[in-house]
């Protein structure tokens, strides 16, 4: 068999997504716990795991319901903390538009921060995504969320004291790691293109948080320093 197909197909996606498990299985269980120490039941928590399916946005959820935030802020600052999965869809979707639309907006809807970094490195070194290693990447990463979540839910309510464990601050972590090993293994001039947008990424943001709530600060932050990396990439 031709070696290039095979590393397309869907068990090769599956494969490829072990590696990322490990952050997903802890930021997981950590939001499980998180959701029982917010009055969230088991049944609830897996809901949101299935439904809203981005550990950013659960976490959010999880303090906006304790704080007692109308439905109407809970659902808008969920939208808008989502939205840059707008612009890792547009990054992979150049290379699946030989599938239909029902499937597409299945590769976008599963598609994650660790899912997306992982296809943008087989982007990188191949040029190309197949649909069926899409599908073995993306459905790897989503069942063990919403495994990891419930079961977290389960331990939760078995912890005495979950809330002084610090567990909110797990999905930070994982995020600093990704970044860490991202830039481990890029050349200089790369690391120093990267290391200026961060810097740029954190002036922006200050600046915008004088006159914008917090996470519009962030999000248009994202947006302006997303851009400036794709414009200044070489």
């Amino acid at each position: 068999m031709d070696q290039s197909i095979h590393e397309h197909t869907f068990f090769q996606g599956v494969k490829d997504c072990l590696p990322t498990l490990l952050g997903y299985i802890s930021i997981g269980l950590a939001f499980g716990v998180i959701g029982i120490t917010s009055n969230l039941s088991v049944l609830e928590i897996f809901l949101l795991s299935v439904l809203v399916y981005a550990g950013s946005a659960q976490f959010i959820f999880c303090g906006l319901y304790v704080a007692g935030a109308p439905v109407s802020v809970i659902i808008i600052t969920t939208f808008i903390v989502n939205l840059r999965h707008v612009l890792m869809s547009f990054t992979v979707a150049p290379h699946l538009t030989r599938y239909s639309s029902l499937r597409n907006i299945g590769f976008g809807t599963l598609l994650t921060d660790e899912t997306f970094g992982v296809a943008v490195t087989k982007l990188s070194k191949e040029n190309r995504l197949d649909g069926n290693w899409m599908d073995g990447l993306n459905l790897t990463a989503y069942l063990t969320w919403i495994a990891s979540c419930t079961i977290g839910g389960l331990v939760g309510k078995w912890l005495p004291d979950a809330q002084g464990l610090g567990l909110d601050f797990a999905l930070v972590a994982m995020f600093v790691a990704l970044l860490v090993l991202n830039l481990v293994d890029v050349g200089k001039n790369k690391l120093m293109h990267y290391l200026k947008l961060i810097g740029w990424m954190a002036i922006i943001m200050y600046i915008l948080s004088y006159f914008l709530p917090g996470h519009l600060a962030v999000l248009i932050a994202t947006v302006i320093v997303a851009s400036i990396g794709v414009v200044t990439e070489k």
